[in-house]
């Protein structure tokens, strides 16, 4: 499954902004129906090249760039994604296919020849990557997200915190897997949209922050 390209932007906010922005994103906009009490937890599994291909290419602002990660959410392992995030001149999309536990495992084990043969052709071009960039599993990152839906432009605003690196461990699937907190990692603000961006949602964000590309990913490879 893959999405149309994006326009995307994020925001480091403060504490109040956070408080600010959920009111008038809880008056404005629809519940996700993903979300428990609100929010969700999620847990990404992130590959990278033994170059830091991937890692590079976002702090050096590539305009045209790729990764790939494992995704799920709430500690639920019976549904679990592989995505894979294409950017192309501050423009973004995903693909997305469904991985069976199992699966997850063995690639975060390195037995991957069953996904020549996935019929799904995510996982098979993870593969073609990881037989030939030597792509593999790098880091866990964890955090916590409130996320709102907005129909008119097919919005989602959502706010991140709570960002925890597994530092090394890739043991995705292990929900006892130490993880510490990113130090002084910031609130994150995040803004979706297809053609348009409604006014009512501009105005409802708009503070004095400055826009940024901060990477969740980078910032859990500091502690490397």
């Amino acid at each position: 499954m893959r999405s149309d390209y994006r326009h995307e932007i994020k925001h480091s906010i403060s504490f109040m902004d956070l408080i600010c922005i959920r009111q008038r994103m809880s008056a404005l906009t629809s519940p996700d129906p993903h979300a428990k009490d609100g929010k969700y937890h999620i847990r990404s599994l992130y590959f990278d090249t033994p170059e830091d291909k991937a890692l590079r290419e976002k702090t050096d602002g590539v305009d045209r760039r790729e990764k790939f990660r494992i995704r799920y959410y709430n500690d639920d392992t019976d549904f679990i994604k592989l995505e894979k995030k294409s950017k192309l001149n501050g423009l973004g999309t995903k693909d997305a296919a469904p991985l069976s536990k199992e699966g997850a495992q063995a690639i975060v084990d390195g037995d991957i020849d069953w996904m020549v043969e996935d019929p799904d052709p995510l996982v098979r071009e993870l593969y073609t990557k990881m037989k030939t960039t030597l792509l593999r599993p790098k880091t866990i990152v964890d955090y916590t997200r409130e996320p709102f839906t907005y129909p008119p432009g097919n919005v989602r605003v959502t706010l991140d915190y709570d960002i925890r690196t597994g530092l090394l461990c890739t043991d995705f699937l292990n929900r006892e897997v130490p993880t510490i907190p990113v130090k002084e990692s910031p609130i994150i603000l995040e803004v979706k949209w297809d053609g348009f961006l409604p006014d009512i949602i501009r105005d409802a964000v708009q503070l004095n922050v400055r826009a940024g590309a901060y990477s969740k990913y980078a910032e859990c490879r500091r502690y490397d």
